[in-house]
């Protein structure tokens, strides 16, 4: 089976509502409903008709994609079928970082580019990316987030008449301060049978979340199939991806304790920055956490060579007792384990500083945007794609499937179906494309707008765990037994009456690029914290450890390791001080 895959950057809101496929052509009757059928409809920004008989191949360089090919099933139709488009999708983290400087050599990177905002504004300066000013003026979807958007494109380099070369990922229509979620990206989640079964205790520390995984492990060593579970399965694929040096999965931890990674620098919770290189920080704090879960026999012997695909699969088969990130859920959580008591859910540890970004209602960071070389017919059925991309049924499409057979309205509001479409890969009925829900999963794997934000045809967030109908669903043991051992509805909740929660302002800001010494610097830097991580994960011994981690700095002194950093403070600084005037 060809595996596709779901979005890195996903949080609970998205993956949960991501749940999505194909249904029938249904008209509610009601201004709830969502044009569901795969007919070319011109309504302004629902869906709009193809100005041509001859399918269009479009090819979207794409860094947030985990698939590379053409796009296939339920999602290629309804894009096929709306635009007569077809996406092949160009994707660094499957064809490795030199295709970025091959294509960006040739002047055609894309397209459509998907890239990060240093890359992006690289690409602006060198000619590769399109200024779609006159186009984005018709564009009524993408005009709802006329703030957002020409705020990110009147901070680009040189950018002073105003020009829109940028579409910002993941914006909202909320506000730049509001939180809006009930679980943040990355906190400690562990099934609730498997925890309650082993007393439900209080955890102090990371040494006593080891020694409760540790419990549930030694209780159930295999799933109910039989297989090894293990409290923690890694995987490498993400590792120096996104801005970050490091494993991944590593980064990811280091926000439970209010610090975030930013390149070689760690921005602590008191608004300072500290070398990646630091043993008082995080990233050596939170190394050494997953080496001491691989000492008590809790780590996947195959994480450091199995790629995404296997890490979820054994997600979905319950071979994984600790998840991470709050879209991990979404290959577990079924209404019907949430009312058995085996949710995946997030357990409070009493020494934690949760950090998180508010609401991104200017965007993640990533941008969307279009090749310098499009012109004519082709930019014009790109933009009316991107600007349906932005719509109320592109991001129901997006974020929810299609009616009928991943959700139904009732009283104008959505209510979910087939809710392990994702993790069983249901099949899709051959009228909406065939194959497996999650095989024609969209694997551009980025949104323009976030799962957060408010769906006008509802009134509700396009995320389902947001819904009424999805509260109400999921209002079960594993939810009600959880709130009643710990005196609040959700985990965001405890957040904030156990003054564990740290927001951070969502902001706009253009950062300077790498120049060409500091790009090779950080490669190797990276490269050298990639491999000696994961080594110090799987070491013999306390000793060899600290060994390992001094080795690995003296080497990363001896490749400019200091004048990354400095580079990276000064960077990084632009975008803490626009977070501080922001509060």
């Amino acid at each position: 089976m060809k595996k596709r895959v779901v979005a890195m950057l996903l949080s609970l809101t998205l993956v949960a509502a991501s749940l999505a496929g194909c249904g029938k052509t249904t008209d509610s009757g009601s201004n709830a409903g969502t044009q569901t059928s795969t007919e070319k409809k011109d309504d302004g920004g629902a869906a709009a008709s193809s100005s041509s008989d001859e399918t269009l191949v479009v090819e979207v360089y794409d860094e947030a994609a985990n698939y590379q090919g053409t796009q296939t099933g339920w999602f290629a139709k309804v894009v096929k079928d709306r635009f007569n488009i077809e996406l092949n999708i160009i994707a660094p983290q499957v064809a490795g970082d030199a295709v970025y400087q091959t294509r960006t050599a040739t002047g055609n990177l894309g397209d459509i580019v998907v890239l990060d905002p240093t890359h992006f504004s690289d690409c602006v300066q060198a000619g590769l990316i399109k200024d779609i000013t006159a186009e984005y003026a018709n564009a009524s979807n993408l005009k709802e987030f006329d703030r957002q958007i020409t705020t990110y494109n009147s901070g680009l380099p040189g950018n002073t008449d105003g020009k829109i070369y940028g579409i910002p990922c993941e914006m909202t229509n909320t506000s730049p301060t509001a939180f809006s979620d009930d679980v943040i990206y990355s906190s400690p989640m562990l099934r609730w049978d498997l925890y309650s079964g082993v007393g439900a205790p209080d955890i102090a520390d990371l040494d006593g979340l080891l020694d409760v995984i540790k419990q549930i492990q030694d209780a159930n060593p295999t799933n109910e199939a039989g297989d090894p579970a293990y409290g923690f399965s890694l995987w490498p694929d993400w590792d120096n991806n996104d801005g970050m040096i490091g494993i991944a999965n590593v980064v990811q931890l280091t926000t439970w304790y209010g610090e975030k990674i930013k390149g070689s620098a760690i921005l602590t919770a008191d608004d300072k920055f500290v070398p990646l290189t630091d043993k008082n920080a995080t990233y050596y704090k939170m190394l050494k956490f997953l080496y001491k879960a691989n000492q008590m026999g809790l780590v996947d012997p195959d994480s450091g060579s199995q790629n995404w695909d296997a890490a979820c699969a054994k997600m979905s088969a319950g071979q994984v007792y600790t998840f991470w990130y709050s879209w991990q859920v979404g290959f577990w959580n079924t209404q019907e384990r949430l009312a058995d008591g085996k949710g995946m859910i997030f357990i409070p540890v009493k020494d934690q500083n949760y950090y998180t970004t508010s609401d991104s209602y200017y965007g993640s960071g990533r941008l969307f945007g279009v090749g310098s070389g499009v012109e004519g017919e082709k930019l014009d059925r790109i933009m009316k794609f991107l600007d349906w991309y932005a719509s109320p049924e592109g991001c129901t499409f997006q974020h929810n499937g299609i009616e009928g057979f991943n959700y139904e309205i009732i009283d104008g509001k959505f209510s979910i179906l087939n809710d392990n479409a994702l993790m069983d890969n249901l099949p899709v009925p051959e009228e909406y494309g065939g194959a497996g829900y999650s095989d024609g999963n969209n694997a551009i794997n980025q949104w323009i707008v976030s799962a957060i934000s408010t769906n006008p045809n509802t009134g509700e967030p396009y995320g389902n765990t947001h819904w009424s109908s999805w509260k109400k669903a999921t209002a079960t043991k594993t939810k009600n037994e959880w709130s009643a051992r710990f005196g609040v509805a959700e985990p965001v909740d405890w957040m904030k009456a156990n003054n564990a929660l740290l927001v951070r302002p969502s902001v706009s800001v253009s950062l300077p690029s790498d120049d060409a010494d500091i790009t090779v610097i950080r490669n190797q830097v990276g490269q050298e914290v990639k491999d000696a991580s994961w080594r110090m994960i799987f070491a013999k011994s306390d000793a060899e450890f600290d060994s390992m981690w001094d080795e690995m700095v003296e080497n990363l002194n001896s490749l400019g390791f200091d004048q990354l950093y400095k580079f990276d403070v000064d960077k990084y600084t632009i975008e803490l001080e626009a977070m501080q005037a922001a509060k």
